[in-house]
């Protein structure tokens, strides 16, 4: 089963909101885990994710910026 979430061409501004959004969830959705977990282990993990993220989202910042056109941007959800 596939989720189409998003598919279209946005200009720089919309589709950097519209990405960090979704990243800015996924973010919380690891923070809410580790309040509620107390394994190190997995703290660790999900900290590492959080640091990840958080370049990723940086990383794409910097290219869409330096793009002046619209910027094409896909988001499927695959469930298998």
């Amino acid at each position: 089963m596939n989720i189409q979430l998003i598919e279209g061409a946005f200009n720089s501004n919309d589709a950097i909101e519209l990405i960090a959004q979704m990243i800015n969830i996924k973010i919380k959705y690891h923070e809410n885990k580790i309040n509620s977990h107390s394994n190190e282990e997995d703290i660790k993990t999900r900290e590492a994710k959080i640091k990840q993220l958080q370049k990723e989202l940086s990383e794409l910042r910097k290219a869409i910026n330096s793009k002046t056109n619209s910027v094409k941007v896909e988001a499927t959800i695959k469930i298998e």
